[in-house]
């Protein structure tokens, strides 16, 4: 008997997708983007706070990642009720409420560490944004085309690129407060606009069963686990860098804070682009090959990169591959989400796996301000990265792969059971 085929493709045709879906997908995409410009305003200011408050280096690294655990750890409760009420509900709310925190870091929240913590952790809700657009979009598509679909949400990541493009020389141009009142005036016009326009997939599942009792169901479900170990490492690496890689920059090489913001809005660029990629090749050959393709790209630059080689061209091109991977691999994750069996509670399976994910993007900018104040030296901080990436690696060429075949094999044998 041959093999089942763990691939998310199969010979029938792919059932047709609606003119609406593709609408509600850029509508998605577009706020995930704008919440994510949100909350990813203080990375790029973390080396001017960080010598305007004479910060130490871990104390820098907690003000980038406060934001990223709270928004990571929010997604739980956030992908849950996005599941209850749907992302037409759910996109204007978490849009409206991050407002809040950025005026009140634009306006009043900069001047000393504590209140920039203060600000920072209420910012984390812009981070829960990805936990409502995962279960919205993966309504609208069928699930051969949902790989594809998730890895284009998943681009509104960039978001982060237009904070790195764009929050320095603002504040540089006319004072600290300007890109957070743009960005406040932002998310007011998007909160209003996906209130008029978003609508969720007809024939959406309501859950009936609490909060509570959803949220133990979800993590008795494998794939939860298998794609939040994952996630933890492909995303949270994207995470890390992309608030972490300005002060790494300044410090490991001398950039200026301009030139360190521009360059972390390259990587987050490519990052971005790839996302979608990832997920176009999940749909074709399969979530388990495209990641061992990306964690093994991961483990070879980050070793060239613990050497600390010289930034033209070998560290560029080491950076350039890692944000490649990354952004592919984090498409491939969701992909293989769609392919499991979740049981209708796609939101909440959301939200756990996108909490590893910015959690794993919380401890590595912690290891490496530490790393660098102990030993004046990035090398500890990315070897113990690509020993992280092998080690998923390991796991997703079996742990994930025997999954998804047995998840194929069942498949094909309710089939048969149909079919006779």
């Amino acid at each position: 008997m041959p093999k089942p085929s763990t691939r998310a493709t199969d010979k029938t045709a792919p059932a047709p997708v609606p003119g609406r879906a593709w609408l509600m997908l850029a509508l998605a995409t577009l706020g995930f983007a704008v919440n994510f410009w949100a909350w990813a305003l203080l990375s790029p200011l973390g080396p001017r706070f960080h010598d305007e408050l004479a910060l130490s280096s871990f104390e820098s690294s907690l003000l980038v990642a406060v934001p990223v655990v709270v928004g990571s750890l929010g997604r739980i409760p956030v992908g849950a009720l996005t599941d209850r009420f749907g992302g037409r509900a759910m996109f204007p709310l978490v849009s409206a409420v991050t407002i809040v925190p950025v005026l009140y870091l634009g306006l009043a929240g900069h001047s000393s560490l504590s209140a920039l913590l203060i600000g920072g952790f209420f910012l984390g809700v812009g981070g829960t944004a990805f936990a409502i657009g995962v279960p919205f979009v993966n309504a609208w598509f069928p699930p051969e085309r949902r790989g594809l679909a998730i890895g284009i949400f998943g681009m509104g990541m960039g978001g982060t690129a237009i904070s790195a493009l764009t929050t320095v020389k603002l504040v540089d141009a006319n004072g600290t407060a300007t890109p957070f009142v743009l960005t406040a005036g932002v998310l007011a016009v998007y909160a209003v606009a996906a209130w008029l326009l978003l609508r969720d997939a007809p024939g959406r599942a309501v859950p009936a069963e609490p909060l509570t009792r959803r949220l133990a169901s979800t993590v008795r479900l494998p794939v939860t686990w298998q794609a939040s170990a994952l996630y933890a490492v492909a995303f949270g690496g994207y995470v890390a860098f992309s608030v972490y890689l300005p002060t790494y920059l300044k410090s490991g090489y001398g950039l200026t804070h301009a030139d360190a913001a521009n360059r972390m809005a390259g990587f987050v660029l490519l990052a971005v682009a790839m996302r979608p990629v990832g997920g176009w090749l999940s749909d074709r050959v399969g979530p388990v090959r495209v990641l061992v393709a990306a964690l093994g790209t991961v483990v070879a630059a980050a070793f060239v990169q613990a050497a600390t080689p010289p930034l033209a061209p070998v560290g560029t091109l080491a950076f350039l591959a890692m944000a490649a991977a990354l952004g592919a691999g984090s498409g491939a994750v969701f992909a293989l989400v769609a392919l499991m069996n979740t049981g209708g509670q796609v939101g909440s399976v959301t939200g756990v796996v996108g909490a590893a994910g910015g959690l794993g993007g919380f401890l590595p900018p912690l290891v490496m301000g530490s790393v660098y104040g102990a030993y004046d030296d990035y090398a500890l901080g990315l070897i113990l990265l690509g020993l992280v990436s092998a080690a998923a690696l390991a796991y997703t060429a079996t742990g994930v792969r025997r999954a998804l075949a047995r998840r194929a094999a069942a498949a094909a044998r309710t089939t048969a059971t149909a079919g006779g």
